[in-house]
């Protein structure tokens, strides 16, 4: 059968696509989320996707995270708004390095 094998007759790898930390990274280190989207797929194999959709949610919720730190900048943003409360309030005041008017350096 010709199309068995099309992947490789192509020279394509989507594998390769799909698994985007799993590809050979530069000077042979793993990358950063490597570990999260190996547990994601670990607990996927075999479970079809509607099963591992529901079933893996915990596991993929993390390796979203650390792809794209969405948890992370909902944070932050919610601390600046409350330390530009407090500073319009009058309860905190940055330290003079944050506002740029810091002591020259020799």
């Amino acid at each position: 059968m010709p199309f068995w094998d099309l992947q490789r007759q192509l020279g394509i790898d989507v594998d390769r696509w799909f698994l985007r930390q799993s590809m050979p990274q530069p000077h042979g280190n793993a990358s950063a989320c490597h570990a999260f989207e190996r547990e994601w797929v670990e607990c996927g194999h075999g479970l079809g996707q509607t099963r591992a959709s529901r079933e893996c949610q915990p596991e993929y919720e993390d390796f979203m995270e650390c792809m794209h730190r969405t948890k992370l900048a909902a944070r932050l943003k919610t601390i600046l708004e409350q330390r530009d409360k407090m500073i319009k309030e009058g309860k905190y005041t940055p330290p003079d390095y944050h506002k740029g008017k810091e002591e020259p350096r020799p």
